[in-house]
């Protein structure tokens, strides 16, 4: 695919849309809670690597000069069941490829190419659950409408279960700076903490129950998910037999006047996982399968937000897991570490647009290394031959032009020095384009 003729693809679906895209349709009669909602979104990127040093490859290898395209389409419809319980599904029409097939980079540059690529356009469901929200005391807080959100009046103090299929993302590990690739940062190691191994099958949905417990200025939050049936797989398991725990702490506290928010998530995946060492010690060929026995993967993160001005804001990640396992779901980082920014336009006339920055340091265990040196390939990565580790280093930064209040274009830059742990590789300096309209 050239870049023209990607541009061309990704610059007529959003005006399409944005004929559509006057108020979401929605019961609106305020103040009284909304009984339904349809909202809906399209983004489309372009991506492309130059050229970089690339002295062997392997399957998993990032490979120089390509460019890829993605485009999205998702309906989130809403209907309210009763007294704080909605239920939300999201169809989503699919279409395209990541780099390399989205492999070569533990901090992989776009969330929005799924494991998955396919040339011709695909339908899946990929959220339908249930929400309760009960009301516990304290103030009236208003629940603005929103994706996957109706607009309601509850309690400060408040209990929320949500069951069924969704991203673990929607509820732990957010950060409003760095969680959205359709409208601020792309990259996998930024938008999540890298070594958090959430459940997810390739399309980044799992089937679950999570309970929120918000009280005063802290929320606890904890959830159980389903795994893969295999590690990066395509199907979920149904039964929880092979399963992922989830419990995360928020505070919410003020800084000169100014919103932050802390984080602490831990995880325990519990299912059938191999031992790099283990895998090794069967000999050729290389294979994680025949090490596989049911074990626990463990791993903590933390992320953090903070306003330092009504333009500036600053947020933190950083992570570390078990790198003596294999990597399930997400991808082949064992510890990282983020630290960004986004600035509103305010001081050059344009208030609504983003100019932001973030670097990241990916690492993983020596484990994991002797695995990538021996031939063996992980979730992402791997070259064949791994003479020469070094930490994966990132930095990407991205301009959002935003003329409307319903769409965003992005210019995005993207420098990975080490891609896929491999000092014999790159640096790769990655440039995208993304459209994206929502109503």
């Amino acid at each position: 695919m050239t870049i023209l003729t990607a541009m061309r693809a990704l610059c007529a679906a959003p005006f399409a849309l944005g004929m559509l895209v006057a108020p979401a349709f929605a019961d609106d009669a305020a103040p009284q809670d909304q009984r339904f909602a349809i909202h809906g979104q399209y983004t489309g990127v372009v991506q492309g690597v130059g050229g970089f040093a690339s002295p062997y490859a392997a399957d998993n290898s990032l490979d120089p000069h390509q460019v890829k395209a993605t485009n999205d389409a998702t309906l989130y419809l809403g209907l309210r069941l009763w007294k704080g319980g909605e239920i939300w599904i999201n169809p989503e029409v699919d279409q395209g490829f990541g780099l390399s097939n989205t492999l070569g980079a533990g901090g992989f540059p776009s969330a929005e190419a799924y494991k998955v690529g396919k040339m011709a356009p695909y339908f899946k469901l990929q959220r339908a659950f249930v929400r309760q929200t009960i009301a516990l005391g304290g103030d009236a807080v208003r629940l603005e409408a929103g994706i996957n959100q109706l607009r309601a009046t509850t309690t400060a103090n408040r209990l929320v279960i949500t069951a069924g299929k969704m991203g673990v993302g929607d509820i732990f590990d957010t950060n409003k700076f760095a969680h959205d690739p359709r409208g601020d940062f792309l990259n996998w190691a930024l938008v999540d903490t890298g070594s958090f191994d959430y459940a997810a099958n390739a399309w980044g949905y799992t089937y679950g129950i999570a309970a929120e417990w918000y009280q005063g200025p802290w929320t606890l939050r904890a959830g159980l998910y389903n795994l893969s049936k295999v590690p990066n797989g395509v199907e979920l398991e149904a039964d929880f037999s092979q399963n992922a725990l989830m419990i995360e702490g928020e505070r919410r506290f003020r800084i000169a006047g100014r919103e932050g928010a802390l984080r602490v998530t831990g995880f325990r995946n519990r299912g059938l996982f191999a031992r790099f060492d283990e895998a090794l010690a069967k000999g050729v060929p290389l294979d994680l399968t025949p090490a596989r026995r049911r074990q626990d993967r463990f791993g903590i993160a933390l992320n953090a937000e903070q306003d330092v001005t009504d333009a500036l804001g600053l947020f933190l990640r950083a992570g570390t897991s078990d790198g003596a396992i294999e990597t399930y779901d997400f991808t082949d980082i064992d510890r990282s570490l983020a630290f960004g920014g986004a600035l509103k336009g305010k001081a050059w006339g344009r208030p609504q647009d983003t100019l932001a920055v973030a670097g990241v340091v990916s690492d993983i265990s020596d484990a994991h290394k002797r695995w990538l040196a021996a031939g063996g390939m992980g979730v992402l990565v791997g070259d064949g031959a791994l003479p020469h580790p070094g930490d994966e280093r990132i930095i990407e930064v991205y301009y959002a032009f935003r003329p409307v209040g319903w769409g965003a274009l992005t210019v995005d830059y993207q420098h990975i020095a080490n891609p896929g742990y491999n000092r014999d590789r790159g640096p790769a300096d990655i440039v995208a384009l993304r459209v994206h309209a929502g109503f």
